[in-house]
C-alpha cells in the first residue's frame, strides 16, 4: 500500500473512532449505564465497555528523611524518586493555573477526555507533523498511576507504550476518575506525581530543587517555568544552553500567555513574570549516607542504614528493604545528639589530624535504652578515596590500595564488611569480674599476685608468653611489677593482669566468654568466633586481657549494661519511625533483656569506678589508670583503660548514668603497625566528650547492691597473733581456713622475727588471704589497724603498674 493510501485509510479510521468516542463520552456523561454497554461496541476489536475502569490502589514513591534526635536537623534523605506529596492548599494558585495553562486548558470543561484534541493529534501525528499528545491532565495522571500500580514489567509497558489501545484505555479510566474525584483532587494528585526533571517528581521536590522554596511560595514566573518543564523534562533543562533557550521560549510564549488567556493573571502580571530570571543551576540532591551534607555524622548514617537493612520487618530480602527505605516516605527520628556529635568531633580534632593514619574513634550509648548518641572519628565519611594516602599496610600498599585517611565509608566504629574490630586490652577484664560475681566471688576476694603468673592455659612453647621450658601461658603485668594482695577494687583500678588471669581460671574462661556474649560482644573475626565457641572457650585464657576484636560501639554498650542495672539493650539508631500517613511504627524501640542480675551489675560498677579516679562506695580503690576522668566529668563516673601488646591500641571507656563513651586509638588499616599509641590522645577525647555532654545535668549517684555479701562475702574473724612466733601465728590462722603469706618487715615493739600483726586485721572474707607482717623490733608500740571503710577490712596493695 502506498503511503498516501495508508494516510487516507488511517484518517478515515481516526474520524470514525473519534465519532464513536464522542458518542461514548456524551453517553457517559448523560447515561452512564448505556455508555458502559453497547454504544461503543465498534471501537476496535474489543468493546470499549469491556475495558477496565477501576484503577488499582497505588502509592507513588516518596522521600524518606532521617532526622537527629531533635526531630529538626535533617541527617540524610533516601529516595528512588525525589518526591514528597503536599496538599493542594499548600501549592501556590499560580502553580495550579500554570499547570492547566501548560498541559490542559480545557481541564475544567471536559469530563476527562478532550475529543477535539484527540482527533487533532491522531491526524497530525499520522501525517508526519510534530507529535501531539492530546492527553488531558486526567489521562496523564491515569497513565502514571497505571505505571506505579504495575505488578510486572509487562504492565509497565502496557501503561506507557505509545499505542491506540493504550490511549483508549486511558480514556476509559479518565472518564471513571472524573466521576469519582473533583477537579481539584485530580489536579492535586497530578501535581504530586508529575516528573519535573533533574531527578525530581512532584511539585514539592521541584520547588526545592529549582528554587529552594515551598510550593505555596512560588511566583508566577517560577510556577510557569516548572509547568513548562513537564512536557519534556530532558529537552527543557535550564541548566544547559539549548534547554535554557527552549524553556524560556515555552514559558514566555506559551505558558504565561495561556494564563492570561484563562484569566488567571493580568497582562501586567504576565509582563512582570516574563522578566523573572530562569535559574541556570539547581540545588544538588543528596541521596543516602555518602551524600550527607555534613559528613560529621556520616558514620552514624551508615550505622542506621545497616540497621535498617538487617530488619526483616522492612522486607524479606535486602532488595525489598532498600526499596521500602527509598520509596516509603518515612519520617525517621534517630538517636544521634547533634550537639554531642559536634563536640566529639571538635575534641577529636584537638588531638589528632584527619590525615593521621591512626584513627581516634568515639562511640556513645545511653544506658538502659541502647540508644546510640554519637559516632565520631578523625575521618570523613566519603566515597571518594582518590586523594587518600597510600595504605600503611605494606602488602596493600604494593597493590596500590589506599588507606582510610582522611576519607572512608568503612564502618570503623560499628563493625561490618571487612571491619571485624580491634583488640582493646584490659577493658575486657570487666567480663571476668562479672562472671566471678555471678559465681559467688565477692568484690573483696583476695589474690596474692606475682610479677608473672603460671597459668594452666596451654599455648605453644615457642610463644614469648610461655613459661620457660613449658607450654603453659605465663602472663605478666604491664611494665612488670604488680606483686601483692589485691581484690577486685584494687586490681581493676590498677589493671593487674596477674589478678584477673587466676580469677578467670577459677571462674572458667568459658563462663567469662558467655558473659561477654550476653553483654553484646560480637565475635566477627573468624578466629575469635572459633575460640568463643563451645569446646574452645574454656581454654581461651588470654580473653580476659582483651585479645579479641571489638568495636567502640560494642564496648560502650557492654559497659552501658552495667549502668543499666544489668539490662543489655541492643544498640539502636531509632527514636521513632512515622509513615507518610502518620502511623507510628513499633520498630527500633529499645530491645532489652537481662544480661546479669541488678546486684551483680551494681557491684561490678562499684569496682569500675576505681580506674577513672572516682571513689568506690563499697570498698577502697587505692589507685587509678585514668585519674583525671572524674575531675573533668564532674559527676559520679565509672570506666576502664585498655592497652594491647606493644601499645598497638589504646582505649578508654567512661560513663555516667546518662551516657557511656568508648574511645579507641587504632590503626584500622594495619594491625601490626609499629607506632606506640598513647592514652594521652584517646583519654582526653573520651572524658572531655563525656564532660561536655554532662555539663549542666544533675549529678546522679550509682545504686548500691541490695546484698552486702556480694561486696564482702562471708566474713570471718582473724585471730590476733601479735608477737607470736611466725610458725605459731601461721598455724593459728591456717586452722581457720585462711591462706597465709609472710609479708614484709615492719616497725614493731615485738621481738624481731615475730608477728607484728596481720593485713588485713580483724576480719576478712572466708578462705581469703592473710599476710603476717614481720616485726623488726624497732617500733615503739604495737602496729595499729590500717584505715579502711566501715565494714571492709584493709588489704595490702603495694604499688603495681597496670594499664
Amino acid at each position: 500500500m502506498r503511503r498516501r493510501d495508508h494516510n487516507i485509510f488511517f484518517n478515515g479510521f481516526a474520524f470514525l473512532l473519534c465519532g464513536l468516542l464522542a458518542g461514548v463520552v456524551v453517553a457517559a456523561a448523560a447515561f452512564p449505564v448505556v455508555a458502559m454497554s453497547g454504544l461503543a461496541a465498534k471501537a476496535g476489536g474489543e468493546t470499549f465497555a469491556s475495558l477496565p475502569s477501576e484503577l488499582k490502589a497505588f502509592s507513588s514513591p516518596q522521600i524518606t528523611r532521617a532526622y537527629a534526635s531533635d526531630n529538626k536537623t535533617v541527617l540524610a534523605q533516601f529516595y528512588d524518586e525525589f518526591r514528597s506529596d503536599v496538599r493542594l492548599r499548600d501549592i501556590s494558585k499560580f502553580m495550579r493555573d500554570a499547570m492547566v495553562a501548560a498541559e490542559d486548558r480545557e481541564f475544567y470543561n471536559h469530563n476527562g477526555v478532550d475529543l477535539k484534541g484527540v482527533a487533532r493529534a491522531l491526524v497530525n501525528n499520522n501525517n508526519g507533523k510534530s507529535k501531539q499528545g492530546a492527553s488531558t491532565i486526567t489521562m496523564q495522571w491515569v497513565r502514571m498511576s497505571l505505571a506505579y500500580s504495575a505488578t510486572s514489567p509487562q504492565e509497565v509497558v502496557d501503561a506507557t507504550e505509545d499505542t491506540p489501545k493504550r490511549k483508549v484505555t486511558e480514556m476509559k479510566y479518565a472518564m471513571q476518575v472524573e466521576k469519582e474525584l473533583t477537579k481539584d483532587e485530580i489536579l492535586e494528585r497530578y501535581l504530586n506525581i508529575a516528573p519535573f526533571g533533574k531527578q525530581t517528581y512532584g511539585i514539592f521536590a521541584a520547588s526545592q530543587v529549582y528554587f529552594n522554596k515551598r510550593p505555596k511560595d512560588l511566583t508566577i514566573g517560577q510556577a510557569a517555568l516548572l509547568a513548562a518543564v513537564v512536557k519534556a523534562p530532558s529537552a527543557y533543562d535550564p541548566t544547559n544552553p539549548e534547554g535554557y533557550k527552549a524553556i524560556k521560549q515555552r514559558r514566555d510564549a506559551y505558558v504565561i500567555p495561556g494564563m492570561v488567556e484563562m484569566g488567571a493573571i493580568t497582562q501586567a502580571q504576565a509582563d512582570k513574570a516574563i522578566k523573572e530570571a530562569i535559574p541556570r543551576t539547581v540545588r544538588p540532591l543528596g541521596n543516602g549516607c555518602v551524600s550527607v551534607a555534613r559528613n560529621e555524622w556520616g558514620f552514624f548514617c551508615d550505622f542506621f542504614y545497616r540497621w535498617w537493612m538487617e530488619r526483616e520487618e522492612f522486607g524479606a530480602t535486602a532488595y525489598d528493604r532498600e526499596r521500602r527505605l527509598k520509596s516509603g516516605g518515612y519520617r525517621i527520628t534517630t538517636t544521634i545528639d547533634v550537639k554531642a556529635q559536634r563536640q566529639a568531633r571538635l575534641r577529636i580534632a584537638e588531638l589528632i589530624s584527619e590525615r593521621d593514619e591512626n584513627a581516634l574513634l568515639l562511640a556513645a550509648v545511653q544506658p538502659g535504652t541502647g540508644k546510640v548518641r554519637l559516632l565520631a572519628a578523625n575521618r570523613r565519611y566519603k566515597l571518594d578515596e582518590s586523594k587518600n594516602s597510600m595504605n600503611s599496610d605494606p602488602s596493600k600498599r604494593k597493590r596500590g590500595i589506599r588507606g582510610t585517611y582522611p576519607n572512608t565509608t568503612n564502618p570503623l566504629l560499628t563493625g561490618g564488611g571487612d571491619i571485624t574490630g580491634y583488640q582493646a586490652g584490659s577493658v575486657m577484664k570487666m567480663f571476668t569480674m562479672v562472671a566471678a560475681l555471678e559465681k559467688g566471688f565477692p568484690l573483696a576476694y583476695p589474690i596474692k599476685t606475682e610479677k608473672r603468673y603460671k597459668s594452666g592455659y596451654i599455648i605453644s612453647s615457642r610463644n614469648d608468653s610461655a613459661c620457660e621450658g613449658t607450654h603453659f601461658w605465663c602472663p605478666g603485668n604491664s611494665g612488670g611489677g604488680g606483686e601483692g594482695v589485691f581484690n577486685m577494687w584494687t586490681a581493676f583500678g590498677k589493671s593487674i593482669n596477674t589478678y584477673f588471669v587466676p580469677l578467670e581460671e577459677q571462674v572458667g574462661a568459658d563462663k567469662v566468654v558467655d558473659v561477654a556474649k550476653r553483654f553484646g560482644i560480637k565475635f566477627r573475626a573468624p578466629s575469635d568466633a572459633k575460640l568463643a565457641s563451645p569446646g574452645y572457650s574454656h581454654q581461651w585464657g588470654a580473653f580476659t586481657l582483651g585479645v579479641s576484636a571489638t568495636t567502640p560501639l560494642d564496648m560502650a554498650n557492654a559497659y552501658a549494661t552495667l549502668a543499666g542495672d544489668g539490662m543489655h539493650c541492643e544498640p539502636t539508631p531509632i527514636e521513632q519511625i512515622v509513615t507518610k500517613d502518620g502511623q507510628k511504627l513499633d520498630i527500633g524501640k529499645p530491645q532489652c533483656n537481662r544480661a546479669t542480675s541488678a546486684d551483680v551489675a551494681r557491684a561490678a560498677l562499684d569496682a569500675t569506678r576505681c580506674p577513672v579516679g572516682d571513689s568506690a562506695r563499697l570498698g577502697s580503690c587505692n589507685g587509678a589508670t585514668a585519674p583525671q576522668t572524674r575531675d573533668v566529668v564532674g559527676h559520679p563516673v565509672f570506666g576502664k583503660t585498655g592497652t594491647t601488646d606493644r601499645d598497638r591500641t589504646a582505649s578508654l571507656i567512661a560513663g555516667t548514668t546518662s551516657l557511656v563513651v568508648a574511645g579507641y586509638l587504632v590503626n584500622p588499616d594495619y594491625q601490626n603497625h609499629r607506632d606506640r599509641l598513647r592514652h594521652a590522645q584517646v583519654n582526653p577525647a573520651v572524658y572531655r566528650t563525656l564532660g561536655d555532654y554532662m555539663e549542666g545535668k544533675p549529678s546522679v549517684q550509682f545504686k548500691r547492691p541490695e546484698s552486702r555479701k556480694i561486696a564482702y562475702g562471708d566474713q570471718r574473724r582473724i585471730p590476733d597473733v601479735t608477737c607470736d612466733p611466725l610458725d605459731s601465728a601461721r598455724d593459728r590462722i591456717e586452722d581457720l581456713g585462711f591462706r597465709v603469706y609472710i609479708g614484709r618487715d615492719t616497725d614493731s615493739s615485738c621481738p624481731p622475727g615475730t608477728a607484728a600483726g596481720t593485713s588485713p586485721s580483724g576480719r576478712t572474707v572466708k578462705g581469703g588471704i592473710v599476710v603476717i607482717e614481720v616485726s623488726n623490733g624497732k617500733g615503739a608500740g604495737q602496729p595499729g589497724p590500717r584505715p579502711t571503710l566501715p565494714g571492709f577490712p584493709p588489704i595490702i596493695t603495694p604499688p603495681g603498674p597496670g594499664d
